[in-house]
């Protein structure tokens, strides 16, 4: 810790010039030195590790103490090159639909010109003073604070609460309605903890293996409580090997015990870490891989420690501060959840159309936003506009106009299948989030699977084939155009930048975020190629050992999928908050290849799916760790205790339930502990694993049309990558099929009632508010998002805490029944009726 009275330590801020001292309490002083910093001649580029450095043992090096670093010893001594700058900018930005068109003709009118203040102007205030995208300046000051990071308090309170709540969520995911406390919640909570540590705990200190540690290292800095929650983050939310050996053991009553469970569950909660460290250069280092979603986390924490009243002639005239406006919010969002939530239900369902008209079939088709259309999107619950797509006041503009056009395309399409399309569409619900057979029924999978778990062919040639609602099939189709145009928007837009950032170091142009970074030692790539390397060996062990029916070859394979996609997913993400799922694709896959294996499926689904998904919350969490200089060792070390330490308590907490609980995963049990994520993964098992894609998609099938699609997903960004060569300037360059994709794949489970909710909130903030009000946009938007998001989780938490264990429930009136009552909310809305007698629906061979 720097010199300096206890409690005031001293703000170092890294530019050209010595840092900036700065007696300060809390992060006002921040502030201050965000101005301090745009008065200064800013630094030049840094080095950027390349194939040498990635893997050496030693990374470059940073400050031992820095208290005492200044600009000079982290950059190198070289001419400072605004043009050549510039047009790196350029070339790397092309396409960045983060960046206006204004500020683009801004650095080629600089570069026409040939003056060179005007060249250096342009380059400072892009490039060299701050991130070049509004949504970061307002989130993250260009500034780094020297405050302890590595401290007792932090690792202490930080292992204690992922403990706590990986332990909890394992139990809370067995309920009939599961909940998660998620690490917003312990973002929250670690506040007051720390506090109170740093105000009780006596001053001691004392030195283990040469290192010096304080017990009390001084107020509760902001460094420290990004670590605490980034290891909640990194291991707390339940595993998807739980849902696979629940499946295993309570349905195919497969025992495998102890050694396949931890090595499962290591596998597969490790190795996307192993891989997420590696392919940091692209989804981390870069400006341009913004993450948006984690600017909501970064707010929160600065929110939570600058107690500062807000400057009204910057913000619309709104004074109150981000920690008093936080507070309050989260407050009222707490108290206000009680009613959605528990008392009156209608208010998060609020389709009044299907009330007046509970048994009127239209009515309920077009505005019921359970199984019908859902045009009617009304809600006064913020878990309902969250519940798809997270925040909308995370997602930038653009983003949510691309996922808007799909979900209208698929609002289009559904209503041609389900009135236009072939008949057996009429009897079906439109948005049902189930498979249904020739008599409109649920589809009994017991009726066409042997005691061995096969497939009886002559069973499923008597009973029915599987058939899809209308929006469900379409999902299908539209996962096949996600993946594809994933791949294909990536590879035409950025694939000269991912090539060039594998493999020259010097290639990305650094923002000032990175710059800051580079005065701390790297994690060395070895490190998270080893744990890689170490976890992937678990999973071969685990396959092979265990008769689990996956040949080495399958895999490797599903390992293979989940690396080679990994980057263009990312980059996807961190551009506009959507996700491709990899869980579609691994099905069919296997499917595909080993039909009739359910528990192989299952095994290729997740390691193949979870690398994926897992690595990307590794990395969303490291460009948190990144915009609040958190020391990337530090962050490594954080994050790989959790990986590794949550595994083995998920693990132990799972064993425990498993053996105390009677009757766990029965549709009977006294604590509602019924496991329905078990038991739809278990029968998404039995129809991709038994009876097998080719069934259902393969040429000849019902839903072989569905196949189109991987050409669609392919052609349409194909043809916009023209279009925008052509017209660069123009709207085009805003569009990222994947997100019109994959947006609109969501439906089912979600429909048009949550996602046009979802669209209409983003719009009003970051559209019409985020031009018309952007001072106080800049200063609360972000707040706001994250008080709403933590004062929901915790009111869920609580409420299903206090009254989902106990199998308590509101007493029911009005406001509970209504929402009940409707033909959309029991799936009857629908324009025939089977008639018992009548001749099946769908086709007469399959």
């Amino acid at each position: 810790m720097p010199p300096g009275p206890r409690g005031l330590p001293v703000l170092t801020v890294v530019a050209a010039l010595p840092p900036v001292g700065a007696d300060q309490s809390s992060l006002p002083a921040v502030e201050r030195a965000r101005e301090e910093l745009s008065s200064r001649h800013p630094i030049p580029g840094s080095r950027i590790m390349g194939v040498k450095e990635r893997f050496a043992s030693k990374s470059h090096d940073g400050p031992v103490d820095v208290a005492d670093t200044t600009g000079t010893d982290i950059i190198p001594v070289e001419s400072h090159n605004a043009e050549r700058e510039l047009r790196n900018f350029r070339k790397q930005h092309k396409w960045d639909p983060f960046l206006d068109v204004d500020k683009l003709d801004n650095i080629d009118d600089a570069l026409a010109s040939g003056n060179a203040e005007k060249e250096a102007a342009i380059d400072e205030s892009l490039i060299q003073e701050d991130s070049p995208y509004p949504e970061v300046r307002q989130s993250v000051p260009p500034v780094d604070i020297d405050v302890p990071v590595n401290t007792i308090r932090a690792w202490a309170i930080g292992g204690f609460l992922c403990t706590i709540v990986a332990a909890c969520n394992i139990l809370l995911n067995l309920r009939r309605t599961p909940i998660t406390i998620s690490s917003t919640v312990v973002q929250l909570i670690a506040y007051p903890l720390g506090r109170a540590w740093a105000r009780f705990m006596p001053e001691a200190t004392f030195k283990l293996f040469g290192h010096t540690l304080e017990l009390n290292p001084g107020p509760f800095n902001v460094k420290e409580h990004t670590i605490i929650t980034m290891m909640t983050a990194a291991g707390s939310s339940i595993s998807y090997s739980i849902d696979i050996l629940l499946a295993q053991e309570i349905f195919y009553k497969q025992q495998f015990k102890w050694g396949f469970q931890i090595l499962l569950m290591l596998s597969t909660q490790a190795m996307g870490f192993g891989v997420a460290g590696i392919a940091r250069r692209f989804l981390v280092w870069p400006s341009s891989m913004v993450w948006p979603a984690t600017l909501i986390t970064c707010t929160v924490m600065y929110s939570l420690h600058d107690h500062s009243h807000s400057d009204p002639s910057q913000t619309n005239g709104w004074k109150i501060g981000r920690y008093s406006f936080f507070l309050l919010v989260a407050m009222c969002t707490f108290g206000w959840e009680w009613f959605p939530l528990v008392i009156a239900p209608f208010l998060s369902s609020f389709m009044f159309a299907t009330w007046i008209a509970p048994s009127n079939v239209v009515v309920n088709q077009i505005f019921g936003g359970n199984s019908g259309l859902g045009l009617l999107p009304i809600s006064f619950d913020w878990s309902t506009v969250t519940a798809f797509l997270l925040s909308p006041l995370q997602t930038p503009a653009f983003a949510i106009l691309n996922v808007m056009a799909g979900i209208i395309l698929t609002a289009i399409g559904a209503i041609g299948l389900a009135w236009a399309g072939p008949d057996f569409y009429r009897y079906l619900p439109l948005s049902a989030n189930q498979n249904f057979d020739r008599f409109a029924e649920p589809y009994n999978t017991s009726r066409i699977l042997t005691p061995d778990f096969t497939v009886n062919e002559t069973a499923y040639q008597a009973y029915s084939p599987i058939l899809l609602g209308p929006t469900f099939s379409l999902s299908y189709g539209l996962s096949f155009a996600t993946l594809i145009s994933t791949v294909t928007h990536v590879a035409l837009f950025y694939g000269a930048d991912v090539w060039n950032r594998a493999m020259n170091s010097k290639y990305e142009e650094p923002d000032v975020h990175l710059k800051l970074m580079r005065r701390y030692k790297e994690a060395p790539e070895w490190w998270f190629l080893s744990i890689f390397v170490v976890s992937f060996a678990f999973g071969m062990i685990a396959s092979q050992v265990w008769r689990t029916h996956l040949p080495w070859w399958a895999y490797i394979l599903c390992i293979l999928i989940g690396v080679v996609l990994f980057i263009p997913i990312g980059m996807v993400q961190a551009i506009t908050n959507q996700q491709t799922g990899l869980n579609v694709i691994t099905e069919m896959v296997i499917g595909y290849m080993m039909p009739g294996r359910p528990v192989a499926m299952m095994l290729f689904k997740s390691w193949g799916y979870m690398l994926s998904y897992n690595g990307l919350t590794y990395i969303s969490d490291m460009k948190v760790g990144h915009y609040m200089k958190i020391p990337p060792r530090s962050m490594f070390a954080a994050q790989a205790f959790a990986v590794i330490w949550l595994s083995f308590v998920q693990i132990s907490t799972y064993n425990f339930l498993r053996g105390n609980i009677k009757g766990i995963c029965t549709p009977t049990q006294s604590q509602g502990l019924t496991c329905p994520n078990a038991r739809t993964f278990y029968n998404a098992s039995v129809i991709w694993g038994v009876i097998g894609p080719k069934k259902v998609f393969g040429a000849g099938s019902i839903y072989a049309w569905t196949n189109w699609f991987w050409l669609i997903g392919f052609a349409v960004p194909v043809v916009q990558y023209f279009l925008a060569r052509r017209y660069p300037r123009s709207w085009l360059r805003y569009v990222v099929t994947p997100a019109i994709f994959g947006g609109a794949g969501l439906i089912p489970p979600a429909t048009l009632y949550y996602l046009f909710q979802w669209v209409i909130v983003g719009l009003v903030f970051n559209l019409f508010i985020r031009r018309r009000y952007f001072g106080w946009w800049s200063r609360y938007n972000y707040a706001l998002s994250g008080a709403l998001d933590i004062g929901t989780a915790l009111c869920t938490v609580v409420s299903g805490l206090g009254l989902g264990l106990s199998e308590t429930s509101f007493p029911r009136w009005w406001g509970t029944n209504v929402i009940t009552n409707t033909m959309d909310y029991n799936g009857t809305a629908v324009t025939r009726v089977f008639q018992e007698g009548q001749d099946p629906i769908g086709p007469s061979s399959w």
